[in-house]
């Protein structure tokens, strides 16, 4: 939200500085993300009027004006503005005057004609950078008088980026509260004088959903001027504000929305059709915004209506259908108090975002309709004339928001800051922020104003006290705590042992968005009908609720590759969610990682070679080892959406699905620019450990035996072994291991040679040539019957 000094200044007359008022609201909460002038000072600019006016006699475009600078004789000035007439009031640059950009004014002949000083546009003033023809000034300018202060000129521009439980500073006054606290300054009065009714004219005003708008202000004025224009002064503060000028009723509107916080809104009343009702849209409504966008509502949205239909999204956007135009004469004020819980995220729904639903989302002070109110009446009366009626404001009590007290203590308060603060002055902290604070025990009862809808606890007073007294006064020391230490049992946690692991193989730890786009997560293999869509998602990029870790760890490693990271290993540990369950949705937790660049980092002993599926197959197995699940894991091949076919593969554990690895799909590498790149996720309740147990060891020789099979090429070598465990007795069998594989002119072209290694041990004698024999005769024979193996001769 941007701000002009000029106009705080009315509000509260500080004594800072630009750079000093910054640093202050920064340090109060109100982050200031840059300082810019509205134009700057100029020397020898003033305000000229053009007493007369012809066409030059050697130019169609251009025309000589005699211009009143307030003293002498009129000046001869030629000038191609478009929009120059006779009686016109411009900023005139008299000779010497160094305007923005370095022109410096010198008396000059334009196609013959003298010309003495320049008449100037706004962005030749360095006020906006895209304009047609000269700015003209307000008919009571006076010729000769300085244009640096009729403008204020130079006058510094705030661009506060404020939070959202800062609703309250989503305006001009808000912001002179915050300074009028920190700077123990008296705030002007802020409530506008009541403008009495000189017509009995009203509309009824119904509230059909009170705890969605408790409060509704309006009123009815008759007879504005069709001449009327916006004040320069009133534009000068839109435009600086971000806001430009439209009409005089919609201009004034939006000035009391930026001064006071509260949006309002203004029907042309020959277009409404009987009296306005703020109530829920009915099935199959439509509406008109002002922007031409056709809406539908819905059945949970707020609308303003009359007897035709919706004439508005209420706190969001009005209605084509009775919009303010230039034959505008009589209008209806509206000034409301929308509930957020009832505004949150309709704005959104329908791709808007407006300075409306902006401040109605986090929240308006109750208090202001009536305000709001009269303020722009005042203000439309001394800029368009016109009759206001009555101001009619309905409102159910029951349903507006109660600020209730909030108990402080002391002692609280010094644990949490690390300092004491007297009493004194923490009572006087919050009675200058518009709190009632009453004694009590331990402490204070304190009840925030009715804007603060950010104070709700302790912590939140404790903030408030903390933030005026100064972060910067508050001592650093040490902090003192009682530490009890934390119980650890044998069997570590899965997910940070896996981490550790990970992180020794060479993976650093990423987190990511739970949610991410629709369209990335189908393309990863999620199920549409099973996503959780959020209701109020911050983008359309962010929509859905993530159903597999691997999309947020492309994006990640995507962006690490474009800041030449050439090798990267991430992991991440974290919920997926699957959309289905007794609940409505299950979530499901996970560890996933990705790889990408070189096997190794860039050495001399090794020729640099590409990551491929097996290394990162190692990673996963370490995982299961120290699980002491090694032997009940398995690789399948199967095809997902995702990965390469003929490159990915099913994890299974104990014979159940696990999780997946392979090669991304090289249509997805091709659309991130993620070639090579391999990836894996596993569910992390695979990785649980069991109590550690001890198992005694023998001192006895090991026997080893090898075989070597012929078997067809599909036939994978995890079957194999599975085969060999099921066929070698298990308080004999130590280890099994595939220690060779050949293909090639030897064999023949459908079959593989595999080479199969046994560790056989006892714990009680030193095993006999005969009996590894016949175990290796027993495995030799279960690989013939599953898998017709031979020996290879």
């Amino acid at each position: 939200m941007k701000i002009c000094d000029s106009w705080l200044q009315e509000h509260v007359a500080h004594r800072l500085d630009p750079e000093a008022l910054s640093r202050r609201l920064t340090m109060l909460g109100l982050e200031v993300d840059a300082v810019a002038l509205a134009g700057q000072p100029l020397e020898r600019v003033v305000v000229g009027r053009v007493v007369a006016l012809r066409r030059h006699p050697n130019a169609d475009k251009l025309s000589l004006c005699q211009v009143d600078v307030g003293g002498g004789e009129p000046l001869g000035i030629v000038c191609g503005a478009p929009n120059v007439r006779e009686g016109g009031l411009y900023a005139t640059a008299l000779e010497g005057a160094r305007l923005p950009g370095g022109l410096v004014i010198k008396p000059t002949r334009l196609r013959g004609e003298p010309s003495a000083g320049m008449l100037c546009s706004a962005r030749e003033l360095g006020l906006e950078s895209s304009v047609d023809g000269l700015l003209e000034l307000d008919v009571d300018a006076v010729p000769g008088s300085d244009v640096t202060t009729l403008l204020k000129l130079g006058d510094p521009v705030l661009d506060l980026n404020i939070t959202p439980n800062r609703a309250d500073c989503f305006s001009i006054l808000g912001v002179a509260r915050e300074v009028a606290t920190l700077e123990a300054t008296p705030l002007a009065a802020a409530a506008p004088q009541a403008v009495p009714a000189t017509i009995s004219d009203a509309l009824a005003i119904n509230l059909a959903d009170a705890a969605a708008c408790p409060r509704f202000a309006g009123r009815v004025m008759r007879g504005l001027r069709a001449d009327a224009v916006t004040p320069l002064w009133m534009r000068e503060r839109l435009r600086r504000c971000g806001i430009r000028p439209i009409h005089p009723v919609v201009d004034v509107t939006n000035y009391v929305m930026l001064e006071l916080g509260q949006p309002m809104h203004a029907y042309d009343l020959a277009r409404l059709d009987g009296p306005i009702t703020a109530r829920l849209a009915s099935p199959g409504e439509t509406c008109v915004l002002l922007d031409g966008q056709e809406v539908e509502p819905g059945p949970d949205v707020l609308v303003i209506a009359d007897a035709a239909g919706p004439v508005g999204l209420a706190g969001i956007m009005g209605g084509q259908r009775t919009a303010v135009s230039a034959t505008t004469r009589d209008i209806f004020l509206e000034a409301a108090f929308f509930a957020p819980a009832a505004m949150a995220g309709r704005a959104r729904r329908f791709g808007l975002h407006t300075d409306a639903s902006l401040r109605f989302e986090r929240g308006v002070d109750p208090t202001l309709p009536v305000h709001a109110i009269e303020r722009a009446t005042g203000l439309l009366l001394a800029i368009a004339g016109g009759q206001p009626g009555p101001v009619i404001d309905r409102q159910e009590p029951d349903q507006l928001p109660l600020r209730k007290p909030v108990r402080l203590r002391r002692a609280r308060l010094g644990q949490l800051l690390g300092l004491e603060i007297a009493a004194g002055q923490v009572q006087d902290i919050l009675q200058r922020l518009r709190m009632q604070v009453e004694p009590a025990a331990e402490g204070w009862l304190v009840t925030p104003p009715a804007a603060r809808f950010d104070i709700e606890r302790e912590e939140d007073l404790i903030e408030e006290v903390a933030r005026v007294h100064g972060y910067e006064r508050i001592p650093v020391q040490p902090g003192l705590a009682t530490v009890q230490p934390a119980a650890v049992g044998e069997v570590p946690d899965p997910a940070r042992h896996a981490a550790v692991l990970l992180v020794a193989r060479g993976y650093q730890e990423a987190i990511t968005y739970s949610f991410i786009e629709p369209g990335l997560a189908a393309r990863f293999g999620a199920d549409p009908a099973a996503a959780l869509e959020l209701a109020n998602p911050i983008s359309a990029d962010l929509a859905v609720m993530r159903q597999s870790l691997w999309p947020g760890l492309v994006l990640a490693a995507r962006e690490n590759l474009r800041r030449q990271q050439p090798r990267v290993r991430l992991f991440e540990t974290g919920a997926r969610y699957l959309g289905r369950g007794p609940q409505a949705h299950e979530e499901e937790r996970c560890i996933a990682g990705i790889a990408c660049g070189s096997r190794l980092p860039e050495q001399w002993g090794e020729r640099a070679q590409p990551v491929d599926v097996f290394d990162v197959k190692a990673d996963v197995e370490v995982l299961l080892v120290q699980g002491g699940r090694l032997g009940q894991l398995a690789f399948e091949a199967a095809v997902h959406p995702a990965l390469h076919p003929g490159r990915s593969a099913r994890i299974r554990v104990a014979g159940r699905d696990a999780g997946w690895i392979g090669e991304l799909h090289p249509a997805l590498a091709a659309e991130l620019e993620l070639p090579g790149t391999i990836l894996f996720e596993l569910q992390l309740a695979v990785l649980a450990r069991p109590r550690p147990a001890y198992a005694g060891f023998s001192q006895l020789p090991a026997v080893r035996r090898d075989i070597a099979l012929l078997v067809a090429r599909e036939v994978p070598a995890a079957d194999l072994l599975a085969v060999v465990r099921g066929a070698t007795p298990a308080a004999l069998l130590r280890d099994v291991f595939v220690f060779d594989i050949y293909t090639g002119p030897q064999v023949g072209s459908t079959e593989k040679s595999i080479a199969i290694g046994l560790i056989l041990q006892d714990t009680s004698r030193t095993l006999t040539d005969e009996e590894a024999n016949g175990v290796l005769q027993g495995v030799t024979a279960a690989l013939g019957r599953e898998f017709q193996a031979r020996i290879r001769q």
